[in-house]
């Protein structure tokens, strides 16, 4: 049988795309996920990962955080404030709820998670950990977006790491297939149909995307989070475009 992975794309608020789509997995493809080797991920992507290796029973929590992390952005966005510093406080406050003390036991080798050195520019996945800080850390420092969160870079193993997803936004994994996932319209297994009138793509750190003012908007939104009806429905999209990725690949139950 050909080994089965999951990559989901970096994604900021759009995370709660991956979100749904996990649901989707959970309730409608044990099949797929019986066979699941490994996840991987960037950003939020990576978070959303870790979730389904180490805690699939808390995805409405993780939902429910983002959409809570989503409010107080747009509160200090109403004031002309970018997260900084507190997008990083929350979001390790975040993971203490969700991963669980064996965290790091139950991610290794399972859970790939891609980091980037700020001194060489160069991507790294990490799939071993020693601690459940240390895949936290990990975790943290794949979500790290200068200035946008902070002015300080994530320190993980003595060196300095930034967001993962300007170096691999959407890591495929070199055994077996990789499942892609992703929020932005494009060439990914799971992704939302394009309705652009051409059909343009370009490569993102690794990620083939379909040139469109969606798109254009989505990103934006990857950082300035829509209303909450507007992740509602960015969550339900990605349960239902999953459902439909199941159903052409006779996975479906």
């Amino acid at each position: 049988m050909t080994v089965l992975n999951l990559s989901f794309a970096g994604a900021g608020f759009l995370g709660i795309y991956h979100v749904g789509a996990v649901e989707a997995f959970v309730r409608h493809g044990p099949k797929l996920l019986g066979s699941l080797s490994a996840c991987a991920g960037a950003s939020a992507g990576a978070l959303v990962a870790a979730v389904l290796v180490t805690a699939p029973d808390k995805l409405e929590m993780s939902k429910e955080f983002l959409s809570g992390l989503a409010d107080n952005v747009r509160r200090r966005q109403f004031r002309g404030v970018i997260p900084g510093h507190n997008l990083m406080v929350s979001l390790g406050e975040c993971m203490e709820e969700l991963l669980p003390s064996e965290a790091h036991r139950l991610a290794n080798d399972r859970l790939h998670i891609s980091i980037t050195d700020l001194k060489s520019g160069k991507n790294h996945l990490v799939s071993r950990f020693a601690s459940r800080e240390e895949l936290m850390t990990a975790l943290l420092a794949s979500c790290y977006l200068p200035v946008y969160a902070g002015m300080k870079p994530v320190e993980f193993r003595g060196q300095k790491w930034i967001d993962g997803g300007f170096t691999d936004n959407l890591p495929i994994l070199p055994v077996g297939r990789t499942i892609t996932v992703s929020p932005f319209a494009g060439l990914q297994d799971v992704c939302p149909v394009h309705r652009g009138r051409f059909d343009t793509q370009f490569r993102l750190a690794n990620m083939s995307t379909m040139l469109s003012m969606d798109n254009v908007k989505r990103l934006h939104q990857s950082l300035f989070p829509p209303s909450a009806l507007r992740m509602q429905a960015l969550h339900e999209e990605g349960f239902s475009d999953a459902v439909e990725f199941l159903k052409r690949e006779a996975w479906m139950s």
